[in-house]
């Protein structure tokens, strides 16, 4: 039977990467992104295969229009949280009100997207929810320290869906992706000081010297929510060239 998917922040980097991958592999996709313009460019791609839900995931009543629209199509059976922002400050240098913007799409629209979907999974017969984290989640990178909390909570966001929702059929994994070349990770070195002294440094302090691409955590995404692995649940998938085993 064929199940729909929820993907946000699809329209570009690894939720564009993951939405083409996930309709390749047979689901339907609705897919979210607040880019009107890449949000066109991604719909065309999907075709008869998915569609763009646009809007912004931190506004009322969002997440559950997403979910609604997927459940149109086919029984909810996947949503992948990918929506997510960055900048760089230490915890000193971090003003108030962005910690608060960051909070609310990289966890709080994650979560509610999340509250939005079980039902529907439940309904279903189950379903899987995958979060993408980061390195970030599990080791602390210097001067990010709102966006190093954003991730490794929705570790455990992972962990207590994976725990509260079993029963339901409903399994959660996060996927962590080291430094992979998106269009956020573009901005983030654009914003450092020194751009090419920063991108040096993301390649090089990872034994495989080089970033990630959005196909590799992408095709992550896919086999976390194949049912040939139905009995993983609670777990972290780090994808990350080895830069945390270091």
């Amino acid at each position: 039977m064929r199940r729909s998917a929820v993907v946000t922040g699809a329209t570009s980097g690894i939720g564009r990467a993951a939405a083409i991958a996930l309709a390749d592999a047979g689901w339907w996709v609705a897919a979210s992104g607040r880019d009107a313009e890449r949000g066109a460019e991604i719909g065309d791609e999907l075709a008869a295969r998915g569609a763009v839900v646009s809007g912004d995931l931190t506004e009322p009543g969002m997440p559950d229009a997403l979910v609604e629209r997927a459940g149109q199509e086919a029984p909810l059976g996947l949503l992948v949280n990918c929506a997510g922002v960055h900048f760089l400050a230490s915890l000193t240098e971090t003003v108030p009100q962005r910690w608060d913007e960051l909070m609310a799409l990289n966890l709080r629209a994650a979560a509610l997207t999340a509250r939005a979907a079980i039902p529907a999974m439940r309904a279903a017969g189950g379903g899987v929810v995958v979060n993408v984290s980061s390195e970030a989640g599990i080791v602390a990178v210097p001067g990010q320290a709102a966006y190093n909390v954003s991730k490794a909570a929705l570790l455990m966001l992972t962990q207590s869906i994976a725990v509260d929702y079993a029963a339901d059929g409903i399994r959660a994994v996060s996927i962590c992706p080291g430094t992979t070349r998106t269009a956020l990770v573009d901005g983030a070195i654009a914003a450092a000081a020194d751009p090419v002294a920063h991108e040096n440094l993301l390649a090089s302090s990872r034994p495989a010297k080089r970033l990630g691409k959005p196909e590799e955590i992408a095709a992550a995404i896919v086999f976390a929510a194949s049912d040939e692995v139905s009995y993983m649940t609670g777990s972290h998938l780090v994808i990350d060239g080895g830069y945390t085993a270091v």
